[in-house]
């Protein structure tokens, strides 16, 4: 389901939009709105928002300068313009920068129900692609030699003692989309990429209370968790012991 927001300063206009569409028919399954481009602003920027219908002529914020800042924040939102005759030429030389689709007053069901149905149509294909182009990407990661892993298993090694260390972030180290990285992660090793990091903290910090004098903060730190207390509860429900239990035990067997 798509998301739309209605920005136009008249709340009569908005209802009317919401009243006249079937909202269910298109497949879209939240409507916001917004009463100036500000607010719109804003709605756009804290909401996952796909398509958006604004008049051009709005108070603290035109409809263009809107459609040029919420572009910025997300250059995948589809943006149509509603205006009068007196800025049709206005709206049109919008196209140019980033609006996607314009209408003319007087506005009927029948044309917001056309420019709402491409600019959903525009959404589909673009994620079509999208998974087409992450298959393309997965079966040539399949034809190489480990495909990814080798990249996957460095970047992991250089980040493990980073506590914010995350899966969007090993996707932006190695140049890959999140979505297409977590399932390819599960095929390399067997588990998703959370379950792997925490076993490989927790390996690694097996390694140095054995062959280093750290204390026990330094490997807390050194293995990328912040709160040493935590730490040792988590080691303690993996391994059975607390570290220095841990130490204890294997040197004295």
């Amino acid at each position: 389901m798509f998301s739309l927001l209605i920005v136009d300063d008249e709340p009569i206009v908005r209802n009317g939009i919401k009243n006249l569409i079937d909202f269910n028919e298109l497949n879209i399954g939240t409507v916001l709105e917004a009463q100036n481009g500000l607010q719109a602003l804003n709605l756009v920027k804290s909401n996952d928002i796909d398509i958006v219908l604004a008049d051009i002529n709005m108070p603290k914020m035109n409809g263009l300068d809107f459609a040029k800042n919420a572009k910025a924040h997300n250059k995948d939102i589809l943006i149509a313009l509603v205006t009068g005759y007196d800025y049709f030429d206005y709206a049109v030389s919008a196209l140019r920068y980033g609006v996607d689709e314009y209408l003319l007053k007087p506005v009927s069901k029948k044309d917001i129900e056309k420019v709402l149905t491409q600019m959903i149509d525009k959404l589909k294909d673009k994620k079509v692609k999208s998974e087409l182009k992450d298959i393309s990407i997965e079966e040539e990661a399949i034809k190489k030699d480990g495909g990814y892993k080798d990249d996957i298993e460095k970047a992991i090694e250089e980040k493990l003692a980073d506590s914010d260390f995350s899966l969007g972030m090993l996707a932006d180290e190695i140049n890959l989309s999140q979505s297409y990285l977590s399932r390819i992660f599960k095929q390399y090793f067997g588990m998703p990429f959370r379950d792997y990091i925490f076993n490989e903290r927790i390996k690694q910090s097996k390694i140095l209370l054995l062959s280093s004098d750290k204390k026990i903060y330094e490997v807390c730190e050194a293995v990328g968790f912040d709160d040493p207390n935590y730490f040792s509860t988590i080691f303690k429900k993996a391994t059975g012991y607390s570290p220095n239990g841990y130490r204890k035990h294997v040197a004295n067997d």
